[in-house]
């Protein structure tokens, strides 16, 4: 059985009708580009601002944003086009069995595994540290024991979170899409006061010089470890800030963006996906897009980044404080916890599809795959999904593993860039509701940048990544190879023929 067979684009989306294994078309255009908006606006905003503006970039973190954003754009013009010509659950995953082998779609599925499960709980982690900053709000603090994986014996607030996303996720995609809307419309208020109360407080010169220049990078962090691998291959030596820190930052703030690529996974359960889908892809990546470098001008503008704590959990907290503007801070807590509940529920979202059309295919066990016979949700594997998300979330302290997710996600971005352009070769007959325009162009200069903005993530990074990767091809040969219904179903035609 060749490792590199593919399954049709007819075959996948034949398999969506199966009556144990068909997903509601419920979605819109709206609910897609509202789910988009809800899911890239989540912890990276009110987090890696301050990080990136003190360590990498400066000022100039506004450009790492747009360089980040330049490079998902692209990716997801490539993702438009294939989803829109592939309507199934499952993303890169079935994208890449359609054009680069059951392989590369098992390794690509796996690591999208790794970037929903510990999105998603890494979110859930946070959305607890904010509700704990707004209980304090109303002098409500709770105990230690119950509140951190780090300090005491569970952090009990995200796994209670991560369960309650489990039951809406099961009550079907379009009571968790009404429940996006309403979260979304608050997180976006809350972004707005940001920009409008913080451009009346903006000091200019905190934003010269705009690109500050490269020095040396601090002793601690000078082993292969900590810096980007690119450092390392070329032998340079390790430095912050200039253009290659602007770039570094790119590669760090990309984890602002993660969750376009979920609007793909609902493919199958939209009502027009040759048309929505694209608009859901591209129209929230452009509103965040906007909104992202917004909000870094204006923390860099209030607070020079020589000031800014690099380690600061709430560095847009911060710098409002210094601003005198008191109220804000805790504004923002409400809105950062709010938030993070809408974006660890589209992640557990786009890794149950992912897990679901795996599933169907026969790589994990096909039970899986069932379908509830009232919500039309694939409630076994969403069951499955909480449960891990719950038990990391509550148990383990996942603050080093955002590096991990980025990684994982432009693995999978460059693989979909990559498979637009073979599936144009190997099935221009295809009928495309949308079309990447200058799709070999386009699709080159995404896999050369997010190859680029894979090497600048640190060595550790790629030594986690790797590792995983293993795992995940063992895992393959041991079952999934075996158990695949595209190979049962060459192995059945094969004997009909000899016989």
């Amino acid at each position: 059985m060749s490792l590199f067979r593919t399954k049709s684009v007819e075959q996948s989306i034949a398999d969506t009708d199966e009556p144990d294994h068909r997903l509601r078309k419920d979605l819109s255009a709206l609910d897609l580009t509202v789910f988009g908006v809800g899911v890239i606006i989540g912890a990276g905003i009110f987090v890696l601002t301050g990080t990136v503006a003190a360590s990498n970039a400066g000022p100039a973190l506004a450009l790492s944003f747009v360089i980040a954003a330049v490079a998902c754009g692209l990716a997801a013009l490539c993702y438009a086009e294939l989803a829109s010509t592939v309507p199934v659950a499952g993303s890169a995953y079935t994208f890449s069995y359609a054009t680069l082998g059951e392989l590369v779609a098992w390794i690509i599925g796996w690591d999208l595994v790794l970037e929903f499960t510990v999105g998603a709980a890494a979110l859930s982690t946070g959305f607890s540290a904010y509700l704990q900053q707004v209980l304090e709000i109303v002098d409500v603090t709770l105990p230690s024991q119950i509140s951190s994986a780090a300090t005491g014996v569970i952090d009990l607030p995200a796994v209670v979170i991560a369960l309650l996303v489990t039951w809406m996720l099961i009550r079907g995609t379009k009571f968790s899409s009404r429940f996006n809307q309403v979260v979304v419309a608050l997180k976006l208020v809350v972004v707005a006061a940001v920009i409008v109360v913080g451009v009346a407080h903006i000091d200019t010169g905190n934003w010269v010089p705009f690109i500050p220049d490269a020095q040396p990078a601090p002793e601690s962090s000078g082993g292969f470890a900590d810096v980007p691998l690119i450092t390392t291959l070329l032998g340079l030596e390790p430095a912050v800030f200039g253009l290659a820190g602007v770039i570094s930052g790119a590669a760090i703030v990309f984890f602002a963006f993660i969750g376009f690529d979920i609007v793909a996974t609902t493919a199958e359960e939209t009502k027009n996906p040759q048309r929505d889908v694209p608009i859901g892809i591209l129209g929230s990546l452009a509103i965040v897009t906007v909104l992202y470098a917004a909000v870094s001008l204006v923390v860099t503008g209030l607070r020079s980044y020589r000031d800014i704590d690099p380690d600061s959990a709430a560095p847009l907290a911060d710098a409002f404080e210094d601003a005198g503007v008191g109220w804000m801070p805790d504004l923002i807590s409400v809105g950062a916890c709010i938030g993070l509940v809408v974006v660890a529920m589209i992640l557990m979202l786009g890794q149950s599809r992912v897990a679901f059309a795996m599933a169907r295919d026969g790589l994990l066990p096909r039970p899986l795959a069932k379908v509830h016979p009232t919500y039309g949700t694939p409630y076994r594997i969403t069951v499955l999904t909480g449960i891990a998300v719950a038990a990391l979330a509550g148990f383990v302290d996942l603050s080093t593993l955002a590096h991990l997710v980025n990684i994982g996600t432009l693995f999978a971005f460059l693989l979909v860039s990559i498979g637009v352009v073979v599936l144009r070769r190997t099935r221009p007959d295809l009928p495309r509701g949308f079309r990447t325009p200058l799709a070999p162009v386009v699709a080159t200069i995404s896999v050369l940048m997010c190859g680029y903005l894979m090497l600048n993530l640190t060595g550790d990074t790629w030594i986690r990544f790797l590792v995983w990767m293993a795992v995940g091809v063992i895992v393959y040969f041991v079952y999934g190879r075996g158990h695949s219904r595209l190979g049962h179903r060459e192995e059945a035609a094969g004997n009909s023929l000899s016989t």
